[in-house]
């Protein structure tokens, strides 16, 4: 008994968190038409350093690629985190937030299917847990991540959508900007964001105190 109370505890901490971390995308969905969102970072922003307030150092990005058709993703692959996972298509919940993929399966990324798909243009929106109640989850590292690492995106057509890394933000719950965290950055590119929980557990609002945000666009493809 003790044990099951101890997992519903850990399962409500994971979801109310994550649940969090989208609670605002119905804020996405209504911008999603602005496709130029004002920046207010001199560069990009590794997460180790966002919260800190130092600028990162500047990283020569490559040119962005042409767009995919849209297909589904299938596979997410995040070499420098030694991530290699499966990508499950998830919707909202009764709350208007994007359902997580479930509690006992913390090495899957849900992707929201009723957004862009990875490759095509837009902006294709990703989740996952950072850990569950006895081990680290899929994004568990995902605030390490860099300016310039690679992204590669398994598609149902075959392709391999290759993103480039070129903004990783720490954001807090009580100064979050949905619309600048999930809106387009620019018009025409196909862009990719990965999401997790941040900060610490605020065991009195039973969530996260912040949320990584990993931006991302199409600078190359594969067969």
């Amino acid at each position: 008994m003790a044990d099951d109370a101890g997992r519903s505890s850990g399962a409500a901490r994971l979801l109310t968190g994550l649940a969090w971390a989208v609670l605002l995308l119905g804020l996405w969905l209504w911008g999603r038409g602005v496709s130029d969102v004002e920046h207010h970072t001199a560069g990009p922003v590794t997460g180790d350093v966002a919260g800190l307030g130092r600028p990162a150092e500047e990283v020569r990005l490559p040119a962005p690629a042409e767009p995919l058709s849209a297909a589904r993703p299938q596979r997410i692959d995040i070499p420098a985190l030694g991530v290699q996972a499966p990508v499950v298509n998830r919707g909202l919940d009764s709350r208007g937030a994007l359902d997580p993929p479930p509690y006992d399966q913390p090495g899957v990324v849900g992707w929201y299917g009723s957004g862009a798909t990875p490759g095509a243009p837009g902006a294709a929106l990703m989740v996952g847990h950072v850990d569950t109640r006895t081990r680290p989850a899929v994004f568990y590292k995902l605030s390490t991540l860099k300016a310039g690492a690679t992204i590669r995106v398994v598609r149902a057509d075959g392709k391999v959508a290759e993103f480039t890394v070129d903004d990783v933000r720490v954001l807090l719950r009580d100064h979050f900007d949905a619309r600048a965290a999930y809106g387009p950055r620019r018009p025409g590119r196909a862009e990719l964001r990965l999401l997790t929980c941040g900060g610490t557990f605020d065991r009195t609002r039973n969530t996260y105190t912040a949320n990584v945000v990993v931006s991302a666009y199409l600078t190359g493809r594969g067969l």
